[in-house]
């Protein structure tokens, strides 16, 4: 009986045995199909990807022309400016410079800052009512009271240097003046302005309120990035008013070189007693498009004029390895 019973069980044993092989061998083959390439639609897959990838071109951007003097020839007491900065804007190189570092007081061509600080903190068609007027120096004409739009004080500021519109932007932050002063401080270290720091939202001179003519320019190269300023430093004039048409203010830009000077795109002018006569000037001509700042200057729009046709007589823009 029990070798009857072995003999079943040892039966049994080999026919499982004989399965399991089989399931092992099953099991093996169905893993070497799959892992072999090509031969199921999922490793087919991968490699497809995988080939794409491999085969995808690199694009690299062209880099800007490159502006070369073929001539050697660079400016000389012709241009009265202690301060002088010209810098290609597409390439980010430097024509000229001129005292590049030095603190100088920057004047009116603070609101371009000011214009930064009130686009980041409001909206164009928010109303501010006017509370105490500043009368000092260039104004539009506000009026105590009125309620005027950030979109109408901004052109009065950066159009008409309206020292009364710059301050009235200062005016509604929260906090007031002195917040929005703190903001401008703020946004100058976030945009890098390393040497610059400012006192009031208008340019009256002071004593820590201070620019280098490098910080100027790249002050520039940042507010021609924002559409609204771009467009509003180039209109020559333009009559805004007040939401209920009661008040109007005409405009006229302060920038001779609008409209004179073709290519002359903006951007801001200054002048106090300390200053002298600033001017931030575009200048976009033949596909080039170049700031050139002057600070501290006898005569900032002839001393732009002659810049201009310095740069155009001297320079070719070359692209690298053309």
């Amino acid at each position: 009986m029990v070798k009857k019973k072995r003999a079943v069980f040892t039966q049994k044993s080999a026919w499982y045995k004989t399965r399991w092989d089989k399931i092992v061998y099953l099991v093996v083959l169905a893993f070497i199909i799959l892992a072999v390439p090509g031969q199921n639609i999922y490793s087919a897959g991968m490699l497809a990807e995988t080939s794409t990838i491999r085969t995808s071109a690199i694009v690299i951007p062209s880099p800007a022309p490159y502006p070369i003097n073929v001539t050697g020839v660079y400016p000389g007491n012709e241009v009265t400016a202690i301060g002088v900065v010209v810098v290609d804007i597409d390439s980010d190189v430097y024509l000229y410079k001129r005292n590049a570092d030095v603190l100088l007081a920057p004047a009116s061509t603070t609101k371009i800052l000011t214009a930064l600080v009130a686009l980041d903190s409001y909206n164009l068609d928010d109303v501010v009512t006017v509370g105490n007027v500043l009368n000092d120096g260039q104004v539009i004409g506000l009026v105590t009271g009125e309620q005027i739009t950030v979109e109408n004080l901004l052109y009065g500021a950066l159009i008409h240097s309206g020292n009364d519109a710059a301050y009235a932007l200062a005016q509604h932050y929260p906090g007031g003046v002195d917040k929005f002063v703190a903001a401008m401080n703020a946004k100058a270290k976030e945009l890098h302005l390393d040497h610059s720091h400012f006192m009031n939202p208008v340019g009256f001179d002071d004593p820590n309120h201070k620019m280098t003519p490098i910080d100027l320019a790249r002050l520039g190269e940042v507010a021609l990035d924002n559409k609204v300023i771009a467009k509003m430093v180039a209109i020559p004039q333009i009559t805004i008013s007040d939401v209920t048409h009661t008040y109007f203010h005409a405009l006229q830009n302060v920038n001779q070189l609008l409209g004179k000077i073709p290519g002359v795109a903006g951007i801001k002018t200054g002048e106090t007693e300390e200053a002298g006569e600033n001017l931030m000037t575009l200048i976009d001509r033949n596909g080039h498009r170049v700031i050139i700042v002057v600070m501290k200057s006898q005569d900032r729009f002839s001393d732009t004029e002659k810049l201009i046709d310095w740069i155009f007589a001297n320079y070719q823009w070359k692209t690298m390895g053309a």
